[in-house]
This record gives structure tokens, C-alpha cells and sequence, in this order.
């Protein structure tokens, strides 16, 4: 029995019963007055808890209402039986409660702990890595002063030998200069005599004057000496490398009557080389010139071979003279870089081709320019003369080909068949052929004559094919292909070899004057001459 049971039995034991009836009486009508008081508000019904059962068994039993007790208990556990939801108590709800948050208090606490561990070792861990580092700090440190300490004297030992080396240079450049000039003057000289026998010849028939639009003095035509060689030599093997540029090749051009080949490069820069013969390994550095603002796209020798024009990224084209040793001539007007030059047989008209969709004709005498050839729709990537002839061949991105009379200006014939942007084009040198090439690697042979379709075409993709040169005889024909590989293809068969030297994407390649010597450049910076 609770506490409240036993204080109301001791009070109802000291009064009497008409003593408790008088207060029960008391009770009822307080308590029917205080509800009377109490009506106008609504009553707040509230979930009273099991505990409360105590107190009305005690109020009633202290009242002596034996009936309503009994009737009470009656439908209190009734209802406590068929109710679904039961009643907790106050005392075990708010220990219940209690016991949950001690419990996420114990875990909190196991967490806080961990991480404590956690930290202190990462604290651990972090102070012997500063530790390591300070003494890794400590000897870099030391070794800092002493290669400063060293590339002060290098530097004071350069300072001292600057100006010795800037002399040798001086004087290497002025022997080189002066080597090649003796070169060319002594190829005039064994040349004179023959011209002298010419003029000392009876004069049988009265020559032609030539036309005043026509373009007068022939090249020298080169023609193979070695049979062999004149049928077209197919097996070439990688003779020597020479390692020309720091960046990308994107042109070599062969001397008109030495092995001299110049390459245009990325750096700005173009060089002459001697090219090692058979057998030999190392190709020798004769010239270099720079004064382009940006990169260089291709170059060409001047018939006489004293010459060498160049294309660049900064929208010129310059001449170039090996005895002067620096560009004598600037030739301004395209408003788009320039991809390629070319010569006229007449030593002086110069074609350049440029990416504003237009191709020009520049009179290096008068130092301006005569024609501009305006017919393609998208950038000229392409341009060359067909030997001894006024005909001129571009190529452009526009997928088409097209044949100018120099002469005139006007377009003669027009090649469609590409499917692709054309990357470049070239005439066979002993034949009506000429062979171009696109972004996708098919290679179409065509006919001058039949300039409507191509007479052939070799897939040599999915690579892009980039430049084409054939040989003396014109029965093989060089690929420079993107995939890093050389290929050659017979015209007559159709028939395609490769040849592997390169490590990146081949740019250039030519042959040498009869054809037993391939040359090739790429964006390895490298030049391999193949046997």
C-alpha cells in the first residue's frame, strides 16, 4: 500500500462516520460549486497517467463510496484490457528517457574517445613528418648554397670565356659563308665554258624572239646518269639522322644542283645542311637564318641555287642571300599566313600561296606584286611551278585542285575528286602526272591532260598524307603521312611500302637529283636521309 492509502486510512480512523458524511457532503457541493464556477471554460482532457488510479481508489474509499469504488475498478480495468494502447508510468517513461540518453552519452563518449586516439596519433605522426622535413629542409638547403656557390664560378668562367666564344662564332659563320659562296662561284665558273661554246657556235638558224609574256631562261633540267636509277629504285634503307631543330620541320627543299637541303622549322628558323653521301653518318650545319616574328611553313630555292625563300605564320614571304647572309628582300600583302613559295624558271617570279584563299605572284626585281590569283574558296595550302612551263598548280582546303597560266592570271583547269581538305600537290617531273593529297590519307593521281577525274587513287589512312614528291623518273612517289611512316607508292602498280624512322609525324620529304636518295622531316625535329 502507498503512502497515501496509509495517511488517508489514519485519518478516516480518527473521525466518525457522521464526521466523514458531513465532509463528504462538503466535498460535493465545493465540488459542484467549483464546476459550476468552471463551465464556461472547455475542459482540457489529458492522458492521465496509471499512477492516478491510487488517488481516486483512496479518495473514494475515504468517502466510504464502497459502490462507485467497486464499479470503478470494474471499468478501469475493463477499459485497461481492451484499450490497444496502455499507459506507461511517469517514473519508468522519464527512466526510460533518462536511460536512452545515458546511452547516447556512452557513445558519444566512445566516439570522442576514438577520435582523441586518432588525433593523437595523427599528432604523433605529424611531428615526426615535420621532423623529416625539417632535416630534408636542412640538407636542400645546404645543397642550394653549394650549387650557387658553383654556378657562380661557372658563371664568372663563362663571363671570361664569352667573348672568345663570340669570336669563333663570328668566325666560323664567315667561313661557312664564304665556303658556299666559293661553292657557287666555282659552279659559274665550270658552267662559263660551256656557255662561251654556245656563243662561238655558227649561227645557222635566227632564234626566236621571245614573247613578251612569256617568262624567258629554262632551269637546268638534271637527268639521272645511272639507269638504275632513272627506272625509279623502290628499297631504300635509314642511312643517317640529323637532328636539324629543337621544334617541328615543316619543310625541306633540296639545293637545285648540290646536296644541300634546307629545312624550315618551328623555332623561327631555317638551316642549310650538307647531306652526308652514302655511307657516311653526319650531315653538316653550313647556314642558319632567323627573322621571322613566327613560325615557318615551307621554303624554296631560287633557280641558281644563291637564293632561298621562305613562308611563315606572320604573313610574309622573304628572300634570303647565302653570301650576304641575311633576308634582302620582304615581300608583304597576304593577310593571312603563308603556307608555301615556289620559283619560276625565270629566276625572277615568286608564287606564294597563303590561308587568306589567295595565291600571288611577286616580281623580286621591282619588289611587288604582279598578280593575285583569286578562285578557291577556303585557305591555299599548296603551290608549284611544273617545271620549265608557265603552268602553276594549287592545292586548297576546299577540296580542289587548280592549273594557272602565269602568264595570264586565269585558272585553266580545275582537278575535283578529293573528298577531303587537300594538303598539298605536286607534277611528276619526266610525265603529264600529278599527284595530291588530303587530310585522310588518299592519294589521287591525275593527268594534266584529263583533268576531269583522277586516273588513280591509294589510300594510305586513316592518317592525313601532308606532303607528295615524286622522283626523277616519276614511277615512285613519296608519302609524308602523319602516322610517323614514309610511304612510297609505284605509280604504275599502285603498290605502297613504308619505311619507320620517324617518332612523330613525317611534314616533308624529297628526293634527291636522280632518285637514289630519299629525304624526310617531321615534328621529331629530325631529318633522315634513307638509301
Amino acid at each position: 500500500m502507498s503512502a497515501r492509502r496509509k495517511d488517508t486510512a489514519e485519518e478516516n480512523n480518527g473521525f466518525s462516520e457522521e464526521e466523514q458524511e458531513r465532509r463528504s457532503a462538503e466535498d460535493q457541493a465545493t465540488s459542484s460549486s467549483s464546476s459550476a464556477a468552471s463551465k464556461p471554460e472547455e475542459p482540457i482532457i489529458q492522458n492521465i497517467p496509471e499512477s492516478v488510479d491510487d488517488f481516486l481508489r483512496n479518495f473514494l474509499r475515504r468517502l466510504g463510496l464502497t459502490r462507485t469504488l467497486s464499479n470503478f475498478e470494474v471499468e478501469w480495468y475493463s477499459s485497461t484490457q481492451t484499450s490497444s494502447s496502455f499507459f506507461i508510468p511517469d517514473a519508468l517513461t522519464h527512466r526510460q528517457i533518462l536511460q536512452k540518453e545515458l546511452d547516447t552519452v556512452h557513445r558519444d563518449t566512445q566516439l570522442l574517445q576514438m577520435e582523441v586516439l586518432e588525433a593523437a596519433q595523427s599528432l604523433v605522426r605529424m611531428q615526426r613528418e615535420t621532423d623529416f622535413h625539417r632535416m630534408q629542409h636542412q640538407r636542400v638547403s645546404e645543397q642550394k648554397n653549394s650549387i650557387i656557390k658553383d654556378y657562380k664560378q661557372l658563371q664568372e668562367h663563362l663571363e671570361n670565356y664569352e667573348v672568345a666564344l663570340k669570336q669563333l662564332e663570328e668566325k666560323n659563320q664567315a667561313a661557312l659563308r664564304t665556303k658556299t659562296l666559293l661553292g657557287l662561284q666555282r659552279e659559274r665558273a665550270q658552267n662559263l665554258p660551256e656557255s662561251r661554246l654556245n656563243q662561238e657556235k655558227p649561227k645557222e638558224k635566227p632564234a626566236k624572239k621571245p614573247s613578251t609574256r612569256s617568262f624567258s631562261r629554262q632551269p637546268k633540267i638534271y637527268r639521272p646518269q645511272n639507269p638504275q636509277m632513272a627506272s625509279g629504285k623502290t628499297n631504300f634503307q635509314l642511312s643517317c639522322s640529323i637532328r636539324a631543330h629543337h621544334q617541328p620541320i615543316s619543310c625541306i627543299a633540296l639545293h637545285p644542283s648540290k646536296l644541300v637541303l634546307a629545312s624550315a622549322s618551328d623555332d623561327r628558323t631555317w638551316k642549310l645542311w650538307h647531306l652526308p653521301q652514302s655511307g657516311e653518318k653526319v650531315g653538316r650545319m653550313l647556314l642558319r637564318g632567323e627573322g621571322h616574328s613566327d613560325w615557318l611553313s615551307g621554303c624554296s630555292f631560287h633557280p641558281d641555287g644563291s637564293k632561298l625563300a621562305t613562308t611563315s605564320g606572320d604573313m610574309t614571304v622573304r628572300l634570303w642571300d647565302f653570301s650576304l647572309g641575311h633576308c634582302v628582300l620582304t615581300l608583304t600583302g597576304h593577310s593571312q599566313p603563308t603556307w608555301g613559295c615556289s620559283f619560276h624558271s625565270c629566276r625572277h617570279l615568286l608564287a606564294s600561296c597563303s590561308a587568306d584563299r589567295t595565291a600571288k605572284l611577286w616580281d623580286v626585281n621591282s619588289r611587288c606584286c604582279r598578280l593575285t590569283l583569286r578562285r578557291h574558296t577556303a585557305s591555299v595550302n599548296s603551290i608549284t611551278f611544273l617545271p620549265s612551263s608557265d603552268l602553276l598548280l594549287t592545292c586548297s582546303v576546299d577540296k580542289t585542285l587548280i592549273m594557272w597560266d602565269a602568264r595570264l592570271g586565269a585558272g585553266t583547269a580545275t582537278f575535283c575528286g578529293h573528298q577531303h581538305p587537300c594538303n598539298h600537290a605536286s607534277f611528276s617531273p619526266a610525265t603529264y602526272a600529278v599527284a595530291s593529297c588530303d587530310s585522310r590519307g588518299i592519294i589521287n593521281l591525275w593527268d594534266t591532260r584529263k583533268p576531269a577525274s583522277p586516273t588513280a587513287a591509294v589510300d594510305t589512312g586513316p592518317q592525313g598524307a601532308n606532303q607528295v614528291a615524286f622522283n626523277q623518273s616519276g614511277k615512285l612517289l613519296a608519302v609524308a603521312s602523319s602516322d610517323g611512316l614514309v610511304r612510297l607508292v609505284e605509280v604504275d602498280a599502285c603498290s605502297v611500302s613504308s619505311l619507320t624512322g620517324h617518332r612523330k609525324s613525317v611534314q616533308s620529304v624529297t628526293f634527291d637529283h636522280e632518285g637514289g636518295a630519299l629525304m624526310s622531316a617531321g615534328s621529331d625535329g629530325e631529318i633522315n636521309v634513307w638509301f
